[in-house]
């Protein structure tokens, strides 16, 4: 039986972030153009040939009581402080509306692994007793969601998957498809990230995947520039109010963009290294447009996963090209990564709300340290500053380890 397909307004961003807490803490730390990596001072990096991060300020003390704190590890604070920021941006009180009919999906790569890895060094010097009671139930990125639903008392659809870094896109977008299917009224959807760990920066330090200029960490992240050498680690948090359009406008909420549409595919091809002709990023997006009812020329503006690999970042680009044609050269593209790294499965979430912010406030960011553009990389990519414009449609990318690739397309209100 068919349904009526719902349109879905995007009415609250809460983010935790490298460059800003809050909606509009990220939004001053868009416009200031500056990025906020730095050298790593949580742990001792100097066995590491990557020695620079993206950490973020915050204390959950500031949001949430002491008792409930000592119950979550970072990962699950990030994911209840988005979630709670995004609710009080949107104006929108729970017991105003049926919380069967509000859920939440997030994304995370990695969840709690590195609140485990801090457990299993109290447990290597002081036995089972030093370990956290609480570590089993931090540990899975379940947690995510879970916590959410605990914390607010959402008891709709609930769900976090764990799909490398697209992972934050893919939630959006699957609680995208329960809203506009009529399953609910409302849906959180995000991604959260606390990655930031001695063994967990070593994984992806073993497989060469970062950058090595740390001696100036803050230029280090440099999506689509000739001389990018690998992605900065990130962490952070960002979670999306989706609400049916006819819900939101009858309370008088305040409509940020609409989201439209959304694609995945999968390259079946490498764990690490995309599929080099782009041709499954590509038909990810087609199906992206095709869902929004929109057409490759109706776009205005794509915020790019640009992760500044040399693998990834040219193959993004073809993938654009195919899936635009003629069009993608006409159209500002950047990446937003410059300023706070690559928070893994929270990327594409933080991004999908700057793609909002973009509609809503009618600029785009730059891709900050592009200063000499890879000529495989010959699009429009928006260097340094960012411009005054009014996009009316927006793309959004992220692609993930495994293969995976999630599209996200939002209209202006």
């Amino acid at each position: 039986m068919s349904r009526m397909r719902r349109r879905v307004a995007i009415t609250g961003i809460g983010c935790v972030t490298p460059i800003g807490t809050g909606v509009d803490a990220l939004w001053e730390g868009l416009r200031a153009e500056r990025s906020a990596v730095t050298a790593i001072t949580r742990f001792d990096a100097s066995i590491f040939r990557s020695r620079c991060n993206a950490q973020v300020d915050f204390d959950p003390t500031h949001y949430l009581d002491e008792r409930r704190v000592k119950r979550l590890d970072r990962f699950g604070a990030f994911s209840v402080v988005s979630a709670m920021l995004a609710l009080k941006d949107a104006k929108l009180d729970l017991d105003q509306v049926d919380r069967d009919r509000v859920g939440t999906m997030m994304g995370t790569a990695l969840g709690g692994v590195g609140y485990a890895e801090e457990q299993a060094g109290r447990f290597m010097q002081g036995g089972l007793r030093a370990v956290d009671a609480t570590l089993a139930l931090a540990v899975f990125g379940g947690a995510s969601s879970c916590n959410i639903a605990i914390e607010f008392g959402i008891t709709g659809p609930n769900s976090t998957n764990a799909m490398s870094c697209a992972s934050g896109t893919i939630a959006i977008g699957e609680a995208f498809r329960r809203v506009r299917d009529g399953e609910v009224d409302v849906m959180l959807g995000g991604g959260a990230e606390a990655p930031l760990a001695t063994l967990c920066f070593g994984a992806f330090a073993l497989i060469r995947a970062m950058s090595t200029r740390n001696d100036e960490p803050e230029r280090a992240s440099r999506p689509f520039d000739t001389d990018r050498d690998g992605f900065v680690m990130g962490e952070g948090a960002s979670v999306l109010v989706l609400e049916a359009w006819d819900h939101a406008v009858a309370r008088g909420a305040h409509i940020y963009a609409e989201l439209a549409g959304y694609g995945t595919t999968n390259d079946a091809h490498h764990m690490t290294a995309p599929l080099p002709d782009g041709t499954q990023a590509a038909r990810c997006i087609t199906l992206a447009l095709a869902d929004a009812d929109v057409s490759p020329a109706d776009v205005s503006y794509v915020n790019a996963h640009g992760s500044a690999t040399p693998l990834n970042d040219p193959t993004e680009t073809l993938a654009i090209k195919r899936a635009l044609g003629a069009h993608a050269s006409r159209i500002p593209v950047s990446s937003t990564k410059g300023y706070y790294g690559h928070a893994l499965g929270a990327s594409g979430a933080i991004e999908a709300a700057i793609s909002a912010l973009a509609l809503d406030r009618k600029w785009i960011p730059p891709t900050l340290n592009l200063e000499t553009p890879d000529p495989a990389c010959d699009l429009d990519y928006v260097p340094q500053h960012g411009r005054e414009a009014s996009p009316d449609v927006v793309l959004s990318n992220s692609f993930g380890f495994g293969g995976i690739n999630a599209s996200l397309v939002l209209r202006r209100a």
